[in-house]
């Protein structure tokens, strides 16, 4: 019933998102094509951290090589800048390609670490990519950045320019509406993936691990392959955020993946709830939607101020807000908004009913049982007579 019920739910949720373009406002669909990226990057971290237990404080570095190889392999060559001129398509598989390669090239460190000592490793990949961005110019633009080309296929443009006009219930569906389907389209998938992955004999093998090395190795999970394993597929995911977030953008910069970022995908899969795919969804949408809708109506809220006027800002009040958030999920809301949903479904669930059968004279009851752990604690009795 409850499965009935998720995916009675899952449907109406995905009918609604069909739905928005044709009410919302550009603001609106440009903050969700945000939201959908950075969901698709949150997901990835979730699997590495909140399945496998492999802290990462590297997603940044993994999103902007998926996004300056789109921005090279689509983009023409210019006066300052080269691009190879492929097709978006290829562009897109070889950026979620090559952010898994680069994965699986800082796998074997990976395999070697766990807990903050891999979040200092990859917490070096930001600086080291970021370096490299800025000095590589002739490939990235290095401090401006560089423009991207419009995605399209088989003729089929999503910036709006290819058909020239296309309408839906009244409603002319220009790029943002056309780019809202296809990251739409590429958020389910990549979610239904990521399900998929958690409950198969792979993701319990990354959930053994993250319990307990030594046991996942005694039950006969090869460690460090099945450690490299997650790892690439989380490369993978930021890969093809941060393609989505440089079509989102429409141009990209070294500073669209700072630090500030990799603590924000964090941010979001604390949330939403570690190992969480819906809970790493809300989470992205709360944590990206937030700072651009305090943006977009700081002029109605007395208490922010424009950026630069020595006020509060509404960059600096959104982290307050979510900072806030996190110390309440992790005082009060243990496992996330994923966790909270868990246990208000048992709640209001059917209770079971106790048995009324009583045991069997030869059945000496749980208490008694020598594998039982009430079997190894004193009675009362005995505590008294000590």
């Amino acid at each position: 019933m409850s499965e009935l019920v998720r995916r009675t739910g899952g449907a109406l949720l995905l009918l609604v998102a069909l739905a928005l373009p044709l009410v919302l406002s550009n603001f609106w669909l440009q903050t969700g094509l945000f939201v959908m990226a950075m969901a698709i990057g949150a997901v990835g971290l979730t699997l590495l951290v909140g399945v496998a237990g492999q802290l990462s404080l590297g997603h940044a570095a993994f999103a902007a090589i998926g996004a300056y190889v789109y921005a090279w392999s689509t983009g023409e060559p210019g006066a300052t800048v080269s691009g190879a001129g492929l097709p978006p398509l290829i562009g897109l598989a070889l950026a979620v390609v090559l952010s898994a390669v680069v994965g699986a090239a800082f796998s074997p460190v990976a395999g070697r670490l766990r807990g903050i000592y891999l979040g200092l490793a990859t917490l070096g990949l930001v600086f080291v990519v970021r370096h490299l961005l800025l000095n590589l110019d002739g490939w990235t633009g290095g401090f401006a950045g560089r423009s991207i080309e419009p995605f399209a296929v088989a003729g089929f443009s999503f910036s709006g320019e290819s058909p020239d006009y296309l309408a839906v219930a009244g409603v002319e569906f220009e790029g943002l509406h056309r780019l809202w389907y296809l990251f739409l389209g590429l958020t389910v998938l990549a979610c239904w993936l990521a399900g998929n992955l958690r409950s198969s004999r792979t993701g319990r093998a990354w959930a053994n691990i993250r319990d307990s090395e030594t046991a996942a190795a005694a039950m006969g999970v090869a460690v460090a392959p099945a450690k490299a394993s997650v790892f690439v597929v989380s490369s993978a995911y930021a890969g093809l955020a941060g393609a989505m977030l440089a079509m989102a953008y429409g141009r990209i910069a070294p500073d669209v993946f700072s630090l500030t970022v990799s603590i924000d995908f964090l941010v979001m899969i604390v949330l939403g709830g570690m190992g969480s795919v819906a809970g790493a969804v809300v989470g992205a949408l709360f944590v990206t939607a937030l700072p651009l809708v305090l943006t977009q109506y700081s002029s109605a809220l007395p208490f922010l101020a424009e950026p630069g006027t020595g006020g509060l800002d509404p960059s600096t009040a959104a982290r307050i807000v979510y900072g806030l958030a996190i110390i309440a999920v992790l005082l009060f809301l243990r496992g996330g908004l994923a966790g909270a949903a868990r246990r208000l479904r048992r709640r209001t669930g059917r209770p079971t009913a106790p048995s009324a059968r009583p045991p069997a004279p030869h059945d000496p009851g749980p208490a008694h049982d020598v594998g039982h752990p009430a079997a190894l604690a004193p009675s009362p009795s005995t505590e008294m007579t000590r």
